[in-house]
């Protein structure tokens, strides 16, 4: 076995222009189609605990100074930020299966000239 040939296929390999293959054109749709809504999930996941540990800290007296009015809004922003978690999934479950449907026929097209190929 000659290692500096196997050493040198692999830099080669590495330099040389890649011709776009139907399964990267596959896997970059599938990507497409599911980014956007895991850019949602987790921007929105984010955001509503911050929320509801703001709302936190309003109700526990950490900030705001402890006032009947401040733990009220807080226990209100707490329970918004609490809704808006609770909420998350579903919404990325639907927005998933949108994006899955816009792209389906394309997806599927492509998968079937791709199984059809290796035959």
């Amino acid at each position: 076995m000659n290692t500096d040939k196997i050493y040198a296929e692999a830099i080669v390999n590495e330099y040389s222009k890649k011709s776009a293959s139907k399964v990267v054109a596959l896997r970059k749709l599938d990507r497409a189609a599911k980014m956007p809504a895991q850019i949602f999930t987790y921007t929105f996941g984010v955001v509503c605990s911050l929320v509801a540990g703001t709302g936190m800290c309003l109700a526990m007296g950490v900030i705001g100074g402890g006032t009947a009015g401040f733990v009220a809004l807080g226990i209100a922003v707490g329970v918004i930020g609490f809704a808006g978690m609770g909420a998350n999934y579903p919404l990325y479950k639907r927005i998933l299966q949108k994006r899955k449907e816009a792209y389906a026929g394309d997806i599927m097209r492509l998968a079937t000239e791709i199984a059809g190929g290796e035959d």
